[in-house]
């Protein structure tokens, strides 16, 4: 008997811990419980925003897959799991934590709608500690997708930081590409926080020198990515001109149907095969 196929979902946003539902928030959600029902294993992860009510949705801390540290800046960020279940999908979701980005802070902008100063290094955390943690589950993925732009430096790190291990060696990427910007810049320091063993200056060639915004980081993703799919009717008309002229496997948009992503995720992995 052959082994069940395996997709990590890495998700910024899924309803209904975040409560608008809106269609990425809700693709997000049954793209986990339609590749379950189609025999795959699903890990599905997104940040621990401050919105998210942790007794009502019965969050509760993974001892075992907290506690390492992760270093932004030269500075220690203790890394914190949680996990809550949909009962009626049968679908865990893993909540990547931290005292000073996430917890108590709403998603990406406060009240007022003013953009944290420190998406940059949230971003940064988020991706990073996906990546740990999957590391740590022993638990190897086929597919890895990649969903909103905070989870934009996932294809980085899998294709250069951890490039020197077999553990994502055949794991194809695909990065989503959605109407979700956000307005303000990161900072010229952004790269220097990017950096880390395998990574090269010349593999954040977008986003070196400059204070990096939405464009800049899609195009980063999309470069590190084996395929890209179009989860919103419009999107960013300079990323989706980049991510068409790279020659990988374009998903354009088709609706909110998870169907047609399954079959686009099954194509990809026999296309891989030949």
């Amino acid at each position: 008997m052959s082994e069940p196929l395996r997709v990590l979902f890495v998700s910024q946003e899924i309803y209904p811990y975040l409560q608008e539902e809106t269609p990425v928030r809700k693709l997000n959600r049954m793209l986990p419980e339609v590749c379950q029902a189609d025999g795959w294993e699903t890990r599905t992860f997104m940040p621990k925003f401050g919105e998210i009510n942790e007794r009502r949705n019965q969050l509760h801390e993974v001892i075992r897959l907290s506690g390492m540290n992760l270093i932004i800046d030269d500075t220690d960020h203790p890394l914190l799991l949680k996990v809550a279940s949909i009962q009626s999908a049968r679908i865990q979701i893993y909540f990547v934590d931290n005292d000073d980005y996430f917890r108590r802070r709403r998603g990406l902008a406060d009240e007022t709608g003013r953009e944290y100063s420190d998406n940059d290094e949230r971003c940064i955390f988020f991706a990073r500690g996906v990546i740990e943690t999957v590391k740590k589950l022993r638990w190897t993925p086929d597919i890895i997708y990649c969903s909103g732009w905070m989870s934009a430096l996932t294809p980085l790190y899998i294709k250069k930081a951890y490039a020197d291990t077999p553990f994502f060696a055949d794991s194809k990427v695909v990065f989503s590409l959605d109407d979700h910007s956000f307005r303000t810049p990161f900072g010229i320091a952004f790269a220097k926080k990017v950096m880390t063993h395998g990574i090269s200056e010349n593999d954040i060639q977008h986003i070196i020198g400059r204070r990096a915004g939405y464009n800049e980081l899609m195009k980063l993703a999309v470069d590190f990515s084996d395929a890209v799919i179009q989860t919103s009717e419009s999107v960013n008309s300079v990323v989706k001109r980049h991510a068409m002229q790279r020659g990988v496997p374009y998903m354009p948009y088709k609706g909110e149907n998870p169907e047609d992503y399954l079959a686009f995720f099954r194509q990809l992995l026999e296309t891989g095969k030949e």
